[in-house]
């Protein structure tokens, strides 16, 4: 019989997560953190949640890391057939409801939410949310993952339609990083996809480089370096 520490070691590998997705004047910014857990431990730190379907679309995985990429795997293998077939890239549109005709067809045994975006030459920018249970909604941004819940208020104050694209990236990373900082299922660095017509831009912001939340500790090298750095306050009797 499994101990509880290898029962978490050999558990299933989950994204408890931060994703999101933003519309701006021009395209879509999608952004993610990199943490992928098995229980209380740490699977990989630096994993990448945005997942490329075709050339103008790309997907945030959140949830069952297993479901997710399987999903994805399916939605490019018919994308890739469906551009063929028409002889040109597929819609943002088209996309999201292939994700989502998999997720509600499978939604008693998949555990994964998802977020689609891209850009095409009919809609331009669009996002679209798949959460479990497989719904599709189309807005004009989506959080999910577990460290959604802290972001909420945030977006509500913080978004605003017809921003830039620089605007909408800032926005994309202050969101994450303050996520990392009150979810301890999400951490790591930051991975950000910019779409437009111009094509897809990819940008990487490690830890050090991201910003301080209240009590937060700055990033250090190991164990060592913080004890060092401590000064600790002499006793007074």
């Amino acid at each position: 019989m499994e101990s509880h520490e290898e029962s978490e070691i050999n558990g299933p590998h989950s994204m408890g997560t931060t994703i999101i997705g933003v519309t701006y004047n021009g395209g879509v910014v999608l952004g993610a953190d990199s943490r992928t857990s098995t229980g209380i431990y740490v699977a990989n730190r630096a994993s990448d949640k945005i997942t490329q379907l075709t050339d103008n679309v790309y997907l945030c995985r959140s949830g069952s890391a297993a479901d997710s990429q399987t999903v994805s795997d399916y939605v490019r293998y018919f994308l890739h057939q469906h551009t063929i077939q028409l002889g040109q890239p597929a819609t943002v549109k088209v996309a999201a409801n292939l994700v989502r005709l998999l997720s509600y067809s499978n939604k008693n045994m998949l555990q994964t939410g998802m977020i689609i975006g891209g850009w095409d030459k009919y809609d331009g920018g669009k996002i679209y949310g798949v959460p479990l249970g497989g719904t599709l909604l189309e807005l004009p941004f989506t959080i999910g993952g577990s460290g959604s819940t802290y972001l909420y208020g945030f977006f509500d104050q913080a978004w605003k339609e017809g921003m830039t694209q620089e605007e909408a990236e800032q926005l994309v990373v202050k969101a994450v990083s303050l996520a990392i900082a009150r979810d301890g299922a999400s951490g790591g660095v930051v991975r950000t996809v910019t779409i437009n017509s111009e094509g897809v831009t990819r940008k990487y912001y490690p830890e050090d480089k991201l910003p301080r939340w209240h009590e937060e500790l700055e990033p250090q090298n190991s164990l060592l370096d913080i004890l060092s750095s401590s000064s600790p306050e002499p006793m007074v009797s």
